[in-house]
């Protein structure tokens, strides 16, 4: 998700076309085209400039509502709603792709969450997350703290510092609730990063920029990234 602001000006965008089937947006004041996976525009009389980036979950509705129990619900065109499917992903999953990356370990259309931190990229197997979050880890000198919700499909990343010190996470089993405990303090914290109880409580942790994406994609445009193993 990006600002709609560049070089001090609000725009207004429309969808373009597809790029090595990354969606291409074009504005409406400039007619400069912009990247969508980078948020650079790439052809136009405002080539160079990048548009700011918002953070953003992706989050299962229940997970969502479960968090924000007051949230606003952007609602479909009705007109428009037969046109798309609820199980998009899978048919989309099954298209040739335009780029490939042959001698990785990774398929094309394998999903993965990538994160980029001051130049490093990593792309973690998005099958590997599910099964071993939380996932503890290092990207360019910052300590990572991937986890995923109770419904096996939300996800968030962290920075893993608490009070300016890296510590460890460990999920707690014996809860009903979400509850994560650090080996620091011993507080348990919240899938919204934040502690509910302990010498921490009312603390939150940094949240850290990621995107959910297949490894085609991602590393088409992260060129130097590496993968996540354990």
């Amino acid at each position: 998700m990006w600002t709609r602001t560049a070089n001090g000006r609000v725009l207004h965008f429309y969808l373009a076309g597809i790029n090595n089937q990354n969606f291409l947006m074009r504005d409406k004041e400039t007619g400069t085209w912009w990247q969508q996976i980078t948020g650079k525009a790439i052809y136009g009389p405002l080539k160079g400039s990048a548009l700011e980036l918002v953070a953003s979950d992706e989050l299962t509705f229940g997970q969502w509502k479960s968090e924000v129990s007051d949230g606003k619900v952007l609602a479909p065109v009705a007109k428009f709603t037969k046109e798309y499917d609820a199980n998009w992903e899978p048919e989309v999953a099954k298209l040739p792709v335009v780029i490939s990356f042959p001698g990785t370990e990774l398929k094309s259309r394998d999903v993965v969450v990538g994160i980029e931190i001051g130049g490093a990229a990593r792309a973690y197997p998005w099958d590997s997350v599910v099964k071993q979050a939380p996932i503890v880890d290092h990207l360019h000198g910052t300590p990572l703290l991937l986890v995923v919700g109770k419904d096996k499909k939300s996800f968030r990343v962290f920075v893993g510092r608490v009070d300016g010190k890296e510590t460890e996470f460990f999920l707690k089993s014996e809860t009903k609730d979400w509850t994560l405990l650090d080996t620091a303090t011993n507080s348990e914290w919240n899938f919204q990063g934040c502690a509910t109880s302990g010498p921490s409580q009312g603390k939150c942790l940094d949240r850290v920029p990621a995107l959910k994406d297949y490894w085609f994609d991602w590393r088409n445009y992260h060129h130097d990234t590496t993968i996540y193993k354990h």
